[in-house]
């Protein structure tokens, strides 16, 4: 029975006892009075209980709760360093990349001077080998034009 409906009870039955005139005593029924205080008795434990477990469900729902908060607030943070380790990768990869397309710049100045280089002293070769052989074809008309006039005179 509920506690409260009993309370009601008792003051029902102490709102119907006669009062002794010229006091504030009154006259109760004692074996309703009595009756209302046993199932009191057994109501009281019965809402105990009932308190205790309500306690204990919420006891559990707040370390649910707790616990809950716990595992979201750890995914947030492994989510956040995935993100930072990521943006990290990302810009380490960035730079790498400027180093990368820095080295090929550097790379092809050093073919380009190379190959210029071996192009000069190609060049500069066969210029050498064509001054030679002008020498030589000079030579050869010197030669067969002085050979022409000397019969001659």
């Amino acid at each position: 029975m509920d506690i409260l409906h009993l309370v009601d009870r008792l003051e029902e039955l102490f709102n119907e006892s006669r009062p002794f005139p010229l006091t504030h005593s009154v006259l109760v029924n004692e074996d309703r009075m009595l009756d209302i205080i046993d199932q009191m008795r057994v109501s009281i434990p019965e809402e105990i209980k009932k308190a205790q477990q309500i306690l204990a469900q919420r006891d559990r729902i707040l370390a649910q709760a707790q616990e809950e908060a716990n595992r979201t607030i750890a995914l947030a943070r492994e989510k956040s360093e995935q993100l930072v380790s990521r943006d990290s990768i990302v810009a380490e990869a960035q730079a790498r990349a400027e180093q990368i397309i820095q080295q090929a710049h550097v790379d092809a100045a050093n073919i380009r001077k190379e190959a210029d280089d071996y192009v000069l002293e190609s060049l500069t070769r066969l210029e050498a080998e064509l001054e030679r052989i002008l020498t030589q074809v000079r030579n050869g008309v010197r030669t067969l034009q002085s050979e022409r006039r000397s019969p001659e005179e």
